[in-house]
C-alpha cells in the first residue's frame, strides 16, 4: 500500500468512475447518521476501505482510492491517504493515521475513486467516533440462587445479574465457563469484504446491557460436574474495547445417579439389566430425562443415550466383557438442560484359565528331565472351546479343544531342569481370546 498521488493509466479516457461503495472502518459497516457513529479503537490508526466504483471501462484499468478524514467538529481539518494500485472489484484498504484521530472526538469520513486525472464524486460521510480507553472497572457480578464461595444444591439454572460496576461506557457483556473469552473477529468474504456479525447474536458468549452503562441478567446452566463452578465476565463498551475480567465462583454439590445391578456380581459376558435412579433433589427440580452411558474396559466400548421414565428412572441391559474389568460411566439430563455429574459403577473379572499338575506343582517343584506331567486347564468363564498355550515364551503356541465340560488336558515331558514358565489362554465359541495365565514350575 502506497499512500501517495495517483498513477495515470494509460486507458484513463475509457474510464467512468463512481464512488467507492462496501465502504468499511475497522471491519465494521460505515455509519451513515451522524446520530448514531461507528465506535473505533484507532491507538494504531484506523483501517478503511472500499471498492472502487468503474464502469465502462477497456482493459484492465489501473485505479487508486482516496480517503478523507476530518473531525466532525472543525471539516477544515482534514487528512487525505490514497490506496494506490487498487483493482476495480476489489476492496482497497488503506489506514488513517492515529496521529489525525484524537480519543473521544468525532470524524467523518468520505471516499472516492481515482484514475490518474479522473475522479469520481465522493461517496456519503460515514462518521466513527474514536474510543482507544478500556472500561474504567470490571463487571459486578450477583448470583440470587448460587451463592458465591458456597456449596449449594444443583438443579437449576444459575441467575445471574451483570453490572457495569460505574462505567457509563458499557453496551454489553462477555462471558464464559471458560477463563479464555471468545476474540471479536469478522471474517472476510468475496472480493476482501468483510461480514461483520453482531457479536450479541452469539446469546452463549454475549448480552447486551439493558441502557448504555446498565446491567443485564443471565440464566445459565453450568457444565456439567460438581465442585467449583467459575464464570468469567467482562465488559464491552461501544468500540468492544474489553474491560478487566472478573469472576464468580460457586460450588455444586453432587447430584449424580445411581447404578444398581440386577444381581451383586454380573457374570463375564451374560446380559445383566441395570437401574439408572436420578438424584431425588434434582429430580424434584426438574425430571430427569435421560441417561448418558459410557462403558469402559469392555470389548467394544460405546457411548449412548437411554430415555427415562416419567418417574426419572431407566433400564439398560448389558452383557460385561471386559478381559480384567469394566466400568460404567453414567450422567443424567433434566427437562431444563441440566446435565448431572458423572456416577461410576465397576466390577473386575478373572477370565484367566485355571491350570493344575500333580507332577509339576505351581510355585513348587517335580518331576524331572524327560519326565512327562500332565497339565489340565479348566474354565473360569462359559462358553469356553478351545486353550492355546507355550512354554517359556518361545516355544510356537499350541490350541487344544475343550472337551464337552469346557476343560482340556496336555502332556509335556521337560528338556530342561530349572524354572519354566506356561502360558496359557482360553477362547470363547464367540471367538473371544481371554485373558492369557502365567504358570510357574521348577523342574527337578
Amino acid at each position: 500500500m502506497a499512500l501517495a498521488g495517483a498513477a495515470t493509466p494509460a486507458n484513463a479516457a475509457d474510464v467512468t468512475l463512481t464512488p467507492p461503495t462496501h465502504l468499511f472502518n475497522g471491519n465494521r459497516h460505515c455509519a451513515t447518521d451522524a446520530e448514531q457513529p461507528s465506535y473505533q479503537g484507532a491507538r494504531e490508526g484506523l483501517l478503511v476501505e472500499g471498492v472502487p466504483g468503474v464502469t465502462d471501462t477497456t482493459g484492465s484499468p489501473r485505479v487508486s482510492v482516496r480517503y478523507q478524514v476530518w473531525p466532525v467538529a472543525d471539516p477544515s481539518k482534514n487528512t487525505t491517504v490514497t490506496r494506490d494500485y487498487a483493482s476495480p472489484g476489489y476492496e482497497a484498504p488503506a489506514t488513517l493515521p492515529a496521529s489525525a484521530l484524537a480519543d473521544g472526538q468525532s470524524y467523518a469520513w468520505q471516499a472516492q475513486t481515482v484514475a490518474g486525472a479522473a475522479v469520481s464524486d465522493w461517496s456519503t460521510p460515514c462518521y466513527v467516533t474514536i474510543d482507544n480507553s478500556k472500561p474504567a472497572n470490571a463487571p459486578s457480578i450477583t448470583s440470587s440462587n448460587y451463592e458465591s464461595e458456597a456449596w449449594n444444591e444443583g438443579g437449576e439454572p444459575v441467575e445471574f445479574t451483570l453490572g457495569a460496576n460505574g462505567a457509563d461506557d458499557i453496551e454489553g457483556f462477555e462471558f464464559s465457563w471458560q477463563q479464555t473469552l471468545p476474540v471479536i473477529g469478522t471474517s472476510i468474504g468475496d472480493y476482501g469484504i468483510p461480514q461483520p456479525v453482531d457479536p450479541y447474536a452469539d446469546t452463549e458468549h454475549f448480552k447486551r446491557a439493558n441502557t448504555l452503562g446498565g446491567s443485564t441478567t443471565l440464566s445459565l446452566v453450568p457444565p456439567a460436574g460438581s465442585g467449583l463452578m467459575t464464570l468469567w465476565v467482562r465488559s464491552l463498551d461501544r468500540a468492544y474495547n474489553g474491560s478487566g475480567i472478573a469472576r464468580y465462583d460457586f460450588r455444586v454439590k453432587s447430584t449424580g445417579p445411581t447404578i444398581s445391578p440386577a444381581v451383586p456380581e454380573p457374570e463375564f459376558g451374560q446380559p445383566t439389566e441395570f437401574t439408572l435412579r436420578p438424584d431425588p433433589g434434582l429430580q424434584a427440580k426438574s425430571p430427569v430425562v435421560s441417561y448418558s452411558v459410557k462403558t469402559l474396559g469392555g470389548q467394544d466400548d460405546r457411548t449412548f443415550d437411554v430415555t427415562a421414565r416419567p418417574d426419572g428412572t431407566a433400564t439398560v441391559e448389558l452383557a460385561l466383557d471386559g478381559l480384567y474389568s469394566e466400568n460404567l460411566q453414567v450422567s443424567s439430563r433434566s427437562a431444563n438442560g441440566w446435565v448431572s455429574d458423572t456416577a461410576w459403577w465397576g466390577t473386575s473379572f478373572d477370565t484367566t484359565p485355571g491350570v493344575s499338575s500333580v507332577t509339576y506343582p505351581e510355585n513348587g517343584s517335580g518331576g524331572g528331565i524327560d519326565v512327562p506331567g500332565t497339565f489340565t486347564f479348566t474354565p473360569r468363564v462359559k462358553d469356553v472351546v478351545s486353550y492355546t498355550y507355550t512354554f517359556n515364551n518361545g516355544d510356537p503356541e499350541v490350541t487344544v479343544p475343550a472337551g464337552a465340560d469346557h476343560t482340556a488336558s496336555i502332556d509335556w515331558s521337560p528338556a530342561t531342569d530349572g524354572w519354566h514358565d506356561l502360558t496359557v489362554y482360553a477362547t470363547t465359541r464367540s471367538g473371544l481370546e481371554l485373558a492369557p495365565y502365567d504358570y510357574f514350575f521348577t523342574v527337578n
